[in-house]
């Protein structure tokens, strides 16, 4: 049955709800009718209405619109009524109340309505403003504010335009965005509505002139990776229908899973972002805090957007060879911060104390009332890991590590294990229990580490009140503990901050009246993880990233460039060749080189402790290392590699594929081991052949380094 409608109806109301420009062209075809009705008023009146118009010297076309738009018209006629005749005087009244309709009625309503919708829409985010040059950010969600405080840090033009396209109301977005953004920068940031599934949306907002497109999202939705991935699949198939000139440098894209950022780490599913000549980064809320935590060690606080916050080493004021202890940080819970902060952790905690002493292990500790099952799921996910290094699991507390379960998880294949400078620990139970109590009471008084406790499970309120309840131990001896809060870090930093004084305390030692300094109960607790001041990329470790694959990819025998002969390069052609060297890269091996590039914060913190210096004393990072530096740090190195190379999905060679143990398969293996995801180096450093330069290379050129990326 074929549906009926009323068109002329429905033509006429959609084209007075679409568009208010709609509106104003059915007023000038009113308008027009109008002025005919007039003209043939006066022409059928039979009166001579051409002589009143020669007198008042007006042109005969002019007056049918007078009457119209002009009261004084229609008084002269009104007034002179005898001589011009009561047929003209009727058909000038008639005009004269249709045009006083049209005009004080309609046109007074239709200006009216036009403003107001286009205020409104202005409101909705419905007008378009921005052409080219702009940033733009695609969803809403807490993670927003500090994204646009970011744009607005590094943008080269400190008036950059930020474009935010969403579906949510842009009223609410613009609330929200005026608790944290300044007034000021709220001028430059534009509220669009639109999907950023939908392209015809993106000739809307110009994507394709943008500087930089963030896809966030929003975070709280099952199914946000999945439209992330489809976003970005939407975007490249626009830019390549339209064959565009102008694209975007670069694409973020948030990641809320772990095991979908862990997935596009290793990937190529992207590759045709990057064939547009589209550096394309994948991050992730969670990694993204740790590397807040380990890598930049502060964070900005929400209301005060230039005041950097510190977060203290893990590691104390750094380690040296010769230095007796391991570091040990504690990870209350498993959820996707402890997970992401204990992988984070393992890629960057290498020291070079533990090639003196093999039990100097990094180790990484889970607390957890179903450890069990959290083991096996973690070990899981990193099979290759633990292939090689076994796990400690612990069903009480207080079970000597000796007594602890050690296993090597699925496998049995290798000669070789126990290598790695890190280590998993898993033990059940519950963390306000006397024994999870009484095991934080003992570590923290073990002077054989260095001990960091993470409480990061998922219920907000359980985190502060286990923070603010620690045996006296932990705060008596200044460990840090770290807090989980979802949004404000005030309470957290103004605790600290009201605790931060040192005060004289007192005790009896031999018999006699001592005295020594403290800080207070707090004075070590810190805030991590709030949703709107969590994103923050680190481009100095980005361009350090690109200059280590520059160096490998101009190496020979082993070897990196002469230094000499790199500091000829004009900086600008350096940075072009490591540019461009950078797009050729797989995801993988981008990653590899952006690992190294994080671990040398890490290791210039054992350099400086090393040279007897303190804690973030920069004054001879510059100067060349001594051979024995080199010794040290390039065992970190490789121990770092090791880790960095199971973590992200490769295996160790099997006796029966390995080069070290048949020479004779070395040519063939080595083609195919990357692609395969099996590496024959994964062993311990001593056990190296040649190849063992490229770590003394890589922690030679660790100044250089920072005199080409602006130090620390």
């Amino acid at each position: 049955m074929n549906p009926k409608r009323n068109k002329f109806k429905l033509f006429v109301d959609r084209a007075l709800s679409e568009s208010p420009w709609r509106q104003v062209g059915v007023l000038a075809i009113l308008l027009a009718a109008a002025l005919l009705v007039s003209y043939l008023c006066l022409s059928f009146s039979g009166a001579d209405w051409a002589s009143f118009c020669a007198q008042k010297k007006v042109s005969p076309w002019l007056l049918p619109l007078y009457l119209l738009i002009d009261s004084n018209a229609f008084n002269e006629i009104y007034m002179g009524g005898e001589t011009h005749g009561w047929r003209m005087l009727v058909a000038c009244s008639l005009t004269y109340l249709l045009g006083l309709v049209l005009f004080n009625g309609m046109i007074i309503g239709v200006i009216t309505n036009f403003i107001d919708r286009r205020v409104e829409a202005h409101r909705n985010g419905l007008l378009h403003y921005v052409k080219s040059g702009h940033y733009i950010i695609m969803g809403y969600d807490d993670m927003v504010p500090s994204i646009i405080h970011t744009i607005f840090q590094k943008a080269l033009n400190k008036d950059a335009d930020v474009l935010l396209l969403t579906s949510v109301d842009a009223n609410i977005v613009r609330e929200k965005l005026q608790r944290t953004v300044a007034r000021d920068k709220m001028d430059h940031i534009f509220i669009t509505y639109g999907h950023r599934m939908v392209k015809d949306d993106y000739a809307d907002i110009h994507l394709e002139a943008a500087e930089e497109i963030f896809i966030v999202g929003n975070r709280s939705l099952p199914a946000q990776d999945a439209i992330n991935v489809e976003c970005v699949d939407s975007i490249r198939n626009y830019l390549i229908e339209n064959d565009f000139q102008q694209k975007p440098k670069r694409i973020t894209c948030v990641f809320e899973d772990l095991d979908t950022y862990a997935a596009f780490k290793t990937t190529e599913i992207f590759k045709e972002i990057s064939n547009l000549n589209i550096e394309f980064i994948p991050y992730n809320f969670y990694a993204g805090w740790a590397q807040q935590v380990f890598v930049k060690r502060s964070y900005h606080e929400k209301n005060k957007p230039q005041e950097e916050l510190k977060y203290p080493t893990v590691y104390g004021n750094g380690i040296v060879p010769e230095d007796n202890k391991c570091v040990h940080l504690v990870f209350v819970g498993t959820s996707n911060f402890a997970v992401a902060f204990a992988m984070e952790a393992a890629h960057l905690l290498h020291f070079p104390n533990f090639d003196q002493d093999l039990s100097r292990r990094t180790r990484i500790t889970f607390i957890e009332q179903n450890a069990d099952e959290e083991l096996m799921l973690f070990a899981t996910r990193n099979r290759h890991f633990f292939e090689v290094q076994p796990y400690l699991y612990k069903e009480n507390a207080f079970v000597e590590d000796s007594d602890a379960v050690k296993t090597n998880l699925l496998s049995s294949d290798f000669d070789q294990t126990g290598f790695l400078d890190v280590e998993f620990e898993f033990i059940k139970g519950d963390a306000y229990s006397s024994d999870i109590q009484g095991l934080f009471k003992k570590w923290a008084m073990d002077d054989q580490q260095y001990l960091s406790i993470f409480l990061a499970m998922a219920d907000q309120r359980r985190n502060f009140v286990l923070g603010m309840n620690m045996p006296d131990e932990v705060y008596d001896n200044a460990i840090p503990v770290f807090i989980r809060q979802d949004r404000a870090d005030d309470f957290v930093t103004n605790l600290r901050d009201a605790d931060a004084d040192e005060i004289k305390y007192y005790f009896v030692a031999d018999g006699k009246l001592e005295e020594k300094k403290r800080q207070g109960r707090y004075a070590n607790i810190y805030p991590f993880g709030m949703n709107d001041i969590a994103y923050g990329n680190d481009e100095q470790a980005l361009c350090r990233a690109k200059l280590i694959n520059y160096l490998y990819c101009n190496s020979n025998n082993n070897r990196f460039p002469d230094m000499v002969e790199l500091d000829k390069i004009p900086e600008s052609t350096l940075w072009e060749n490591a540019d461009e060297a950078w797009k050729g890269l797989k995801v993988a091996e981008k990653w590899s080189n952006l690992y190294s590039a994080y671990s040398i914060v890490c290791k210039l913190d054992s350099l400086r402790a090393m040279r007897k210096l303190t804690l973030g004393d920069t004054s001879q990072d510059l100067n060349t290392l001594t051979p024995y530096e080199e010794e040290c740090l390039a065992a970190v190195e490789h121990n770092r590699w090791n880790v960095e190379k199971l973590l992200m999905g490769y295996r160790k060679a099997k006796p029966n594929e390995d080069k070290y143990n048949h020479p004779e398969y070395s040519k063939e293996f080595k083609n195919n081991k990357k692609k395969l995801y099996i590496h024959h180096d994964i062993r311990p450093f001593k056990d190296l052949d040649e190849v063992r330069q490229y770590d003394f290379e890589i922690v030679k050129f660790i100044p250089w380094l920072l005199r080409k990326t602006g130090g620390k």
